[in-house]
């Protein structure tokens, strides 16, 4: 958007280390020198930006001087890739708030006294809910279906998000818990692609359903018991990060947290306020290592790459988890190592 006059226009950006220029395009083709340039030192940045009803793909940059910049991306992916890309730039030297978007895109939190249960029930009430109707995709046509924007719609409408991405993500919920699934090639290539990035589509072509036994079984082997004991110890470090499932093979963001006494590594949902882990697993006799940064490694699903490194469990279970930086990689590496060296 222009500073004076407040039009659009298509400008070419380059980010920089410290910098986001932008240029003139003629024919195709950027104009030199840059029309301007963003200084990013001090800068904050607001991923999704509301403040336009009509532009859900806006960031806004505040730049130390308080000027005031938005920018409007192609689409939701381009949009959220910049917005995480300028994030990283800004705290260059300070890894740690890189996770700030990871975070922003993954702990929405349910208001307490909503649940998931409560939700689906309304989605299936017959006057308010969501009716699933036959629907077309790619010729074929699947009974007692709704399309992922519909259903983003409806989120919003009553009042269990405040914005597409809020009802996106609470919607990709409902989708890890087994309370919905994807129906035809488009939501479930979404899932299967097992990026880090939604598994849910606002998309009027992607296709869902309701899980015919929305009430989530979980079968004994499944549940975690974790003694009090495992989570007694001194915790040496906590933070975000991301974690390849083990069945699903979809990465999630995850509270983790290091104990030591006896050793052993956490990680919690965070979009539960109980403060029970989800998982974990003793140091004891494991094995840590960063992994290759050029292309996806053996055993990773989907398309993540970089700052990722797998910790071998002394039972022989793997887990793959992905830091925001090469240098937070680095710290939990050494942080790990040493629990697992010293066999505490």
């Amino acid at each position: 958007q222009g500073h004076i006059v407040h039009n659009w226009k298509v400008r070419w950006f380059i980010l920089r280390q410290n910098m986001l220029l932008y240029y003139k395009l003629e024919g195709g083709r950027r104009v030199t020198p840059p029309k301007g340039r963003i200084l990013l030192d001090g800068c904050t940045i607001i991923c999704p930006c509301l403040e336009y009803e009509n532009r859900p793909l806006l960031i806004k940059l505040k730049t130390q001087t308080s000027a005031e910049y938005f920018l409007e991306a192609c689409s939701r992916e381009e949009r959220d890739a910049w917005a995480f890309e300028i994030t990283g730039a800004i705290h260059a030297g300070q890894p740690g708030k890189v996770q700030q978007l990871h975070i922003l895109k993954n702990s929405f939190k349910l208001p307490p006294h909503i649940s998931l249960h409560r939700i689906v029930d309304k989605m299936r009430d017959s006057s308010s809910g969501i009716r699933p109707s036959p629907n077309m995709e790619q010729g074929s046509t699947y009974k007692k279906t709704f399309i992922g924007s519909s259903l983003v719609d409806w989120l919003i409408s009553n009042s269990f998000a405040a914005s597409r991405l809020e009802a996106v993500t609470l919607a990709s919920m409902l989708l890890e818990e087994n309370f919905l699934r994807p129906v035809g090639t488009r939501s479930m290539g979404a899932i299967r692609s097992g990026d880090l990035a939604e598994q849910f589509l606002d998309d009027s072509t992607a296709l869902y359903t309701f899980a015919e036994s929305y009430k989530k079984k979980i079968s004994p082997k499944e549940e975690i018991s974790l003694s009090t004991m495992d989570l007694s110890g001194t915790v040496i470090k906590q933070g975000y990060l991301a974690k390849q499932g083990h069945k699903r093979k979809n990465w999630k963001v995850r509270r983790f947290v290091l104990r030591r006494d006896p050793a052993f590594l956490h990680y919690y949902d965070p979009s539960k306020e109980d403060n029970k882990p989800v998982g974990g697993f003793s140091l004891r006799g494991s094995l840590v290592s960063a992994l290759e940064d050029n292309g996806v490694p053996t055993g990773v699903k989907g398309n993540v790459q970089g700052n990722l490194f797998k910790v071998i469990t002394k039972d022989d279970t793997h887990y793959y988890i992905q830091a925001s930086s090469k240098a937070e990689r680095a710290e939990w590496i050494e942080a790990i190592k040493q629990l697992t060296e010293t066999g505490e």
